[in-house]
């Protein structure tokens, strides 16, 4: 089981998120970014590499694919905000684009 980020984790783990496109949801204890690629054919693979790891870890994002974006929401249900699962869910994201 998950917990929520204290605020003593929330540093370390989200600054480098933000650094790098991620924000934070306006209302919401969550993240979320914006990824754009070339075509709808790049852009639902990156979605698909991306399930793999979601269904892996057990841990499914928020998403909507509109052509070459999608976007993306990360927050922990079970929590009701942020855990750190959601910050190794999103550096994986980064790292599969």
């Amino acid at each position: 089981m998950s917990e929520k980020l204290s605020e003593e984790t929330r540093g370390p783990l989200l600054d480098p998120l933000m650094r790098n496109g991620w924000h934070m949801v306006e209302g919401r204890d969550a993240i979320a970014k914006m990824f754009e690629f070339e075509n709808f054919v790049d852009a639902f693979g990156w979605m698909t590499r991306a399930a793999i790891w979601a269904e892996k870890w057990n841990h499914h994002p928020e998403w909507r694919n509109v052509y070459n974006r999608v976007e993306v929401v990360l927050t922990t249900h079970d929590v009701d905000g942020l855990s750190a699962q959601d910050a190794k869910l999103a550096r994986k994201m980064d790292a599969l684009v």
